[in-house]
């Protein structure tokens, strides 16, 4: 499983998550704002999810208590949820080259999202 985010201004990290995602080792304020420094976003930003019942628990709700603004959005909305984009063109170029073993697909999703280009990023966002 992968955790990862965009900006306006390109791809955030992407973390692998081992296993199954249970709240206790679901660390994504840790990646989000790993992500909030990599893409330079300042303090203006705000954090859209697509709701999935794991990203709304307890760890993730205490978001708002730590500052971090939540964009609301319509429960498990993949169809209107631009990060779902960046997973199809992911899947997309990862599947073209191939992997034929997990650390190979691991090293090539971080290659592939690496590559993502800002401008495609912004698009996302301004649609």
């Amino acid at each position: 499983m992968l955790w990862g985010c965009f900006s306006a201004g390109g791809s955030g990290a992407l973390h692998k998550i081992d296993g199954i995602m249970r709240e206790e080792n679901y660390v994504l304020k840790q990646h989000l704002t790993t992500s909030v420094g990599k893409l330079k976003l300042g303090r203006k930003w705000v954090f859209q999810m697509d709701n999935d019942p794991k990203h709304t628990s307890k760890v993730v709700t205490k978001f708002k208590d730590n500052k971090v603004k939540v964009w609301e959005w319509p429960s498990q909305s993949p169809d209107l949820n631009p990060i779902e984009n960046v997973w199809a063109e992911l899947k997309k170029h990862v599947r073209a080259r191939r992997p034929t073993n997990l650390t190979q697909l691991h090293q090539l999703c971080q290659e592939e999202w690496a590559k993502i280009h800002p401008t495609y990023c912004g698009k996302l966002v301004e649609g």
